[in-house]
């Protein structure tokens, strides 16, 4: 090192040698990477001696680095936990980071309930219940959830609804339930379904078929030839899906195998789970801009993957493991879990052929997500060039207006980074300033509280797409033009419209999607099947999704005030106590007296009440209906969906 970086060898000396956290900090003081050492002294100095690593980034640190911080803790336990907390309060952009985004699915089991459920969740908890998983996608945790509906036959529905539901639902019409919440159900049968379950979702294929074959021949040998042929449909579709899971090893274990691959500064975590032996999925994590080794940055990983509550394993394998280094990370797995949990690096057996197959499927991943990025670089490249926009549009946003009737005035903006959506970067608005249905006018207000915003942060995107034509895209360059941001590209998305045919029986003709740019008379029409018109539609129909349900949530939020807060001596407090009784606000209107005055806070003068004002709407409806008043009818209509919690009229999206 020259002398510029003296101050650095003077706090190489002084760093202590014991276990704890270190801090990498750039010249501005914003810390950069987050690590762990038993030894920090010995760990730090390894960045810049001559035999330490030779890469690239050991000048480049050396240039960027403004100061060390450390901080020493008892043992590496506690080390583990500490740089945790450091990564995700600092977010350094030289560690791993895992967005808190609900990327895990697991399946909970709650076997103490008298009639238990198989709920998905996103976390696992010590509470006693069961948990399978994590499941890799939505379409095996479908597939698994369709299999233990139709044939071991547990109910669906919440503890609200098991409690308050006062007939069947469709489930058990067509056989799929047996109705719990309604009729008498004997526990020892349902529990017996409920443990088969749990043995189907852990793999235990012997143990289930040889207690299904048992009850299938005994039934028939009773001459109770549907259940018998029930059971035999069962064992089938259970046996076919049970065949599909690959054995992975011959011990009975739960095991999470950690594997990656890097090519420069990009880095790829794989996890392949295995369950009771048997291949149960994989995830990939990949991570870029990564320049710290390998083994800290995998280390660091498997820490914060197991700190956002996903299931812990009997094994953990994990490559590249240094001699010991896994001892305080076992305990400290084993802490969260409540058993004993190892961490391994398998140098011979099934293990390693385990961890193999992980560097493998790592790999694939890498190049499937490499090629993924290249097609989509294509596709935003070909975009610059038909639209002549400015630069490429790495990141977009797209801005959509909706409305009930022109009350409850929404806009919504979705964003699209290197062509994948971007929900952290996600916004909602409530248009303030316009009243009644102009769209145009809420447009304005929207894209300026944006854009002044985006000056602000000093965060604006490449390109604005507006859902509307020429109007709406008006608008938007009004707005742009009032905040004083000139150097954005903006273009309008038309839907495609039907086109008045010629003759009655003349097939419906409809033109296609255009995009409007500014500067531009006629619009630019993309070849319809094209990859870059599907990537314009995705985000606006995104975005057009995102207000309709924001407009939504507030159409609701007014009818409860409206209807419930009318009441007199019905104020906030109540009417969450009712809602919460009840479940919905059309069960509160269906509610005998007796059962409204069960709830916590309401007398038997105000149930009277409640219940008077929740049918004299519905008993005014009727009455306007028969009159024949149109205006009339449709008022009161517009109450009584109102009071029902129903969704009504659809909800408008801009005027295109």
């Amino acid at each position: 090192m020259g002398s510029s970086a003296g101050w650095l060898e003077g706090k190489l000396e002084a760093l202590p040698a014991g276990p704890g956290v270190y801090l990498m900090k750039d010249r501005r003081g914003d810390v950069i990477y987050v690590g762990k050492a038993v030894n920090l002294r010995a760990r730090v100095r390894s960045y810049f001696g001559r035999s330490s690593d030779t890469r690239a980034f050991i000048p480049f640190l050396e240039g960027l680095l403004g100061d060390v911080e450390t901080v020493v803790v008892s043992n590496e336990k506690e080390a583990l936990l500490l740089e945790n907390e450091l990564i995700k309060r600092h977010q350094p952009r030289f560690n791993v980071l895992l967005k808190d985004d609900k990327n895990y699915i697991c399946l909970r089991l709650d076997t103490s309930q008298a009639y238990p459920r198989l709920e998905v969740v996103r976390r696992f908890e010590r509470d006693g219940a069961q948990y399978f998983g994590p499941y890799a996608s939505a379409s095996s945790i479908r597939e698994t959830l369709r299999i233990v509906n139709r044939y071991f036959q547990l109910r669906t529905c919440s503890d609200h609804v098991l409690a308050n539901r006062k007939r069947p639902c469709l489930l058990y019409q067509i056989g799929r339930c047996p109705a719990p919440c309604v009729h008498s159900v004997p526990a020892e049968e349902y529990h017996r379904n409920v443990h088969e379950v749990a043995l189907f979702l852990l793999g235990k294929a012997t143990e289930l078929t040889g207690s299904l074959k048992a009850r299938m021949k005994e039934s028939a040998k009773e001459l109770r030839f549907e259940e018998a042929a029930r059971l035999r449909d069962q064992l089938f579709a259970i046996e076919r899906s049970l065949e599909r899971q690959t054995v992975a090893s011959t011990e009975p274990v739960d095991q999470d195998v950690f594997a990656h691959y890097r090519e420069a500064d990009r880095f790829l975590v794989y996890v392949l789970y295995v369950r009771q032996g048997r291949l149960n999925g994989g995830q990939a994590f990949p991570f870029s801009g990564q320049e710290f080794p390998d083994s800290e940055l995998l280390q660091s990983f498997v820490n914060l993957y197991y700190a956002q509550g996903n299931l812990v394993p009997d094994e953990v394998l994990l490559e590249g493991l240094p001699e010991g280094e896994g001892e305080a990370l076992a305990e400290l797995l084993t802490e969260r879990r409540g058993r004993r949990v190892r961490v391994l690096w398998p140098r011979r057996g099934e293990r390693v052929r385990l961890l193999d197959m992980a560097r493998a499927n790592a790999a694939q991943a890498f190049q499937e997500q490499r090629r993924s990025q290249q097609q989509t670089q294509g596709v935003l490249e070909r975009l610059t060039d038909v639209l002549g926009l400015r630069r490429l549009p790495r990141q977009i946003e797209c801005f959509d207006i909706s409305h009930f009737q022109g009350s409850a005035v929404v806009g919504s903006a979705v964003a699209m980074t290197d062509g994948e959506l971007d929900k952290s970067r996600y916004r909602r608005f409530r248009v303030k300033l316009t009243r009644g249905q102009d769209d145009f006018a809420s447009l304005h207000e929207v894209v300026s509280r944006r854009l002044r915003r985006g000056l602000a942060t000093g965060e604006l995107p490449d390109l604005l797409v507006i859902d509307g034509g020429k109007g709406q895209l008006a608008a938007a360059h009004a707005a742009m033009r009032d905040v004083g941001v000139t150097q954005l590209d903006v273009v309008g998305l038309a839907k495609a419209r039907e086109l008045e045919a010629e003759g009655r029986e003349a097939p419906v003709v409809r033109s296609p999607e255009r995009v409007f740019v500014l500067g531009r008379r006629d619009p630019v029409v993309l070849r319809q099947n094209a990859p870059e018109l599907f990537l314009l539609t995705r985000l606006r129909d995104e975005a057009h999704r995102f207000a309709i349900g924001y407009q939504q949530k507030l159409m609701r939020r007014r009818n409860f005030q409206s209807v419930l807060e009318d009441i007199p001596g019905v104020g906030a407090g109540r009417k969450r106590a009712l809602l919460r009784h009840f479940g919905s606000l059309k069960r509160v209107r269906e509610a005998a007296i007796e059962e409204l005055s069960q709830v916590d806070g309401v007398s038997v003068a105000l149930a009277e009440r409640i219940h008077a004002a929740l049918h004299a709407t519905a008993t005014e409806a009727f009455r306007q209906e028969v009159s024949g008043d149109e205006d009339t009818v449709r008022q009161a209509s517009l109450e009584d969906a109102s009071a029902a919690a129903s969704p009504g009229p659809g909800p408008t999206s801009g005027s295109k």
